[in-house]
This record gives C-alpha cells, structure tokens and sequence, in this order.
C-alpha cells in the first residue's frame, strides 16, 4: 500500500507514517521524517545499560534535557530515550 503524501514539508512519508503508527507526536515524527539520512542513522553507539551516569548526563545535556542534575542513571536513560 503507497503511503499518504503528506505536502513537502515531509520529506519521507513512509517513515512519517511509521513513526505516528508508533505513537509519536506529528511535530516529533516530522523532525525524524525530515532528517536528512534519518533512516540510515543508528546502531553506531553501545546501547545507555553501557554507558556511566556521565555519559548519560552529557548526552542529555547535548540534547537540553531539564532536570538532568538531579536525575540517576536509570532516569536519565529514561529520559533520553522519551525525546
């Protein structure tokens, strides 16, 4: 089945549709949609259970997660995998 064109300002509508399928918001399946090379992207970094509590604190920094300060690492994996 061919996937809805949702205009061009969505760049792979496949993936859109996945994504919403998936439960995530439009604005949040758009910015993935939209990334150049979305779908080639992954697999490069060890899963967070092998990454320290500093690690995943600079992740979430990386990314703006708020509150990070006072999170521990099971929050903080919670966290970055949530955006």
């Amino acid at each position: 089945m061919a996937s809805q064109n949702h205009g061009k300002q969505i760049k792979n509508d496949d993936q859109y549709e996945a994504l919403r399928d998936r439960g995530l918001s439009k604005s949040k399946a758009a910015r993935i949609a939209n990334t150049r090379n979305a779908g080639k992207k992954g697999g490069k970094q060890p899963p967070y259970e092998d990454w320290s509590r500093k690690e995943l604190y600079q992740q979430a920094k990386k990314v703006g997660i708020d509150g990070r300060s006072k999170m521990n690492k099971a929050e903080l994996k919670r966290a970055l995998r949530g955006r």
